[in-house]
């Protein structure tokens, strides 16, 4: 059984379930538990409210430890390129940004900017994966599950140059 648990954070709920090795395998800034654990392929009779060991890196991230979601361990399941830009996203340093280009550049394939914001897109770990950290193109804060709001909010948490809109 995974065990979830809401906080209250300045940018709203955030969900977080962890498997019952303690990986984080779902996190969202959402209070809808059954569309947090559907983004991960989990179904909603697997999870249980409890205490998730990671709600402390997530208290430390919103009381100034920018850095504390990057060690918590977690679990998701997808193709060997989305594990790839997974990885990949977790070695952006906190305060930076990386365009898609430059992270499909990264990973080897320069013409994969596409499928790595699907990648992004499809990353159920939010916060712990940093997918809010990849941009467009331009520099513009471009596609996030949360709303641009959220990604904006968590980047200037983070120190990182925030173009708008």
């Amino acid at each position: 059984m995974n065990t979830y648990q809401t906080l209250d954070t300045p940018d709203g709920p955030f969900t977080l379930i962890e498997n019952p090795d303690g990986d984080v395998v779902a996190s969202a800034w959402s209070d809808d538990v059954p569309a947090v654990a559907a983004r991960a392929g989990i179904t909603p009779d697997d999870v249980g409210k409890g205490e998730c060991t990671a709600s402390a890196a997530v208290r430390a991230f919103y009381a100034g430890d920018v850095s504390a979601p990057g060690s918590v361990p977690v679990a998701q399941r997808g193709t060997a390129f989305q594990a790839a830009v997974w990885e990949a996203l977790r070695q952006i340093p906190v305060g930076e940004v990386r365009r898609y280009g430059e992270l499909a550049a990264a990973l080897g394939s320069p013409g994969a900017s596409r499928a790595v914001g699907a990648a992004c897109g499809r990353n159920a770990v939010a916060l712990f994966v940093p997918c809010h950290r990849v941009v467009g193109a331009s520099g513009a804060l471009t596609g996030f599950a949360w709303g641009v709001d959220v990604k904006r909010s968590v980047l200037a948490r983070e120190g990182a140059p925030v173009t708008h809109p």
